[in-house]
């Protein structure tokens, strides 16, 4: 299996799923086999609070005690990913590794576990002059995903091999190249830009006591690992995952339970890997996806022209273009980047604007839409709580077909700096030049509204979400349902 000199391999779980859809492909299958529940944490070891009184959320960001990162964001079936791992005292760990799906209900499967491992402590690499920090890690294990593993978000769950020992995440993603109907894009690129680790390094910290720097000359790099989450909630058992179980496993696991044929990918592949978006018949954009480079917005606006349908079920969605920089350990490509301007067009893609901030209503605009089908909603209705924190505002581009289908007035009830209006949330849909879809829901809370996985954390603020709605699930489905039947197949 390619995990290294003294490695086991032993594969569990329990609990059978049964598919909730009466479809048969490869996820179908994937989800009929043992799920559990056990990929989650049990218990964490996080350092000292840091000295910030002003943002409580970003004390106890760093977990040394267990750490580590992958060589890769994503990778094939048959490549081999690098695993460095550091723990604050010498001893052993173990890895186990789990695909995050529905497995009737459990919300992952268990794939191998791997080792133990002799560990000891990494250093904290130095900082330069755009406060970049850069791990050379000693190398725990290499390990070449096995050719039957399917595509998916994969969670490594790093545990100290001792009685009670502490444990958290590392996170890659299994892609695949094969036609299917939906290509889920984990929002990678914006979890690496609010990583503060090992304290204060994110894409918004210059150093000074400033909570949110957001001018130039800050890089980050996917060499080191994840801290915990410091955003809206505080979520130490999602330790090393990026915000992937808070903003995107609802949505993961929704799809799976009700039968869609969905593969997964990185950020990073609609620049390095643009093929992929020949294969699905819609993209979906995830939760809080904040960062692209300019590459990708031109890739995905190409297959958009070429037929793809695309679901921005996210908010403040390509938002900031970013620079990528090769590694300067060993020169791979994109594994660090830069914020570079606020993207000027990103309307052309979504059909409306990134916003930042802004708490409100999903109110009906449009109800005799296709998307309401069934939804029994009326204009005026309202389903409370769905848009936050971040979201997209009112289209300002001219797009032949686009509706409004949905559109408030926010909270907080400032203008935008460069646009004098009110602050306001809108949902677009337009139809595409080959009969294919773009939606564009317009909030990051929108998966929020689709399931509850087991460990999964609500984002609780003073002004929702309000939890699972059986009226953006059928949204959700009418949506998807039509691209995959609308859109003409691609691969």
């Amino acid at each position: 299996m390619g995990a290294g000199v003294g490695t086991s391999l032993a594969v569990g779980g329990a609990a059978t799923a049964s598919p909730a859809a009466k479809r048969d492909n490869p996820i179908v299958q994937e989800n009929s086999k043992p799920g559990t529940n056990a990929w989650q944490l049990q218990r964490t070891e996080f350092d000292d609070p840091i000295t910030l009184a002003s943002y409580p959320l970003n004390r106890r960001v760093r977990s040394s005690a267990i750490e580590g990162y992958v060589s890769k964001t994503s990778a094939l079936p048959g490549e081999s990913v690098d695993f460095m791992v550091s723990m604050r005292q010498p001893g052993s760990c173990l890895i186990d590794f789990y695909r995050m799906g529905y497995y009737g209900g459990t919300g992952g499967r268990h794939m191998a576990t791997l080792g133990p491992f002799k560990t000891t402590p990494q250093p904290v690499p130095m900082m330069t002059m755009e406060r970049l920090r850069e791990c050379a890690w000693e190398k725990t294990t290499s390990f070449t995903i096995p050719k039957d593993w399917p595509s998916g978000v994969y969670l490594g769950k790093l545990t100290r091999d001792e009685n009670w020992g502490p444990q958290s995440y590392i996170v890659f993603i299994v892609k695949e190249h094969r036609g299917c109907d939906l290509l889920f894009q984990s929002a990678d690129l914006t979890w690496q830009a609010y990583n503060k680790w090992p304290g204060k390094d994110s894409m918004y910290d210059d150093g000074t006591p400033e909570v949110w720097y957001t001018g130039p000359n800050v890089r980050v790099s996917f060499e080191r690992p994840y801290a915990k989450y410091c955003q809206v909630v505080d979520a130490p058992l999602s330790a090393g995952s990026g915000s992937f179980l808070l903003w995107e496993h609802p949505l993961s696991f929704w799809l799976e339970q009700h039968g869609y044929d969905v593969t997964y990918c990185s950020n990073v592949d609609l620049d390095l890997d643009p093929g992929i978006l020949r294969m699905p018949q819609a993209l979906l954009s995830v939760g809080h996806d904040e960062y692209w480079s300019r590459r990708m917005l031109e890739n995905a606006i190409a297959a958009r022209d070429e037929g793809l349908s695309i679901a921005f079920l996210s908010g403040n969605a390509v938002s900031g273009e970013i620079i990528f920089y090769n590694s300067s350990l060993t020169g791979a490509p994109c594994r660090a980047m830069a914020r570079k301007v606020v993207f000027p067009d990103e309307q052309t893609l979504m059909g409306s604007s990134s916003y930042g901030p802004g708490y409100g209503d999903w109110v009906v605009t449009k109800p005799e839409h296709w998307i309401y089908e069934g939804t029994g909603l009326k204009a005026g209705d309202s389903i409370p709580g769905v848009i936050g924190w971040e979201h997209h505002g009112a289209p300002f581009a001219d797009i032949k077909g686009l509706e409004v289908v949905a559109s408030c007035p926010l909270f907080p009830p400032a203008a935008r700096d460069d646009v004098e209006q009110p602050k306001v949330h809108s949902a677009v849909v337009y139809p595409g030049p080959k009969g294919n879809w773009v939606f564009n829901a317009g909030t990051i809370w929108w998966s929020e509204g689709l399931s509850a996985p087991p460990g999964h954390i609500p984002a609780r603020t003073f002004a929702g979400p309000f939890g699972v709605d059986s009226r953006i699930q059928r949204i959700t489905k009418n949506v998807l349902d039509r691209m995959i039947k609308e859109t003409p197949r691609r691969a």
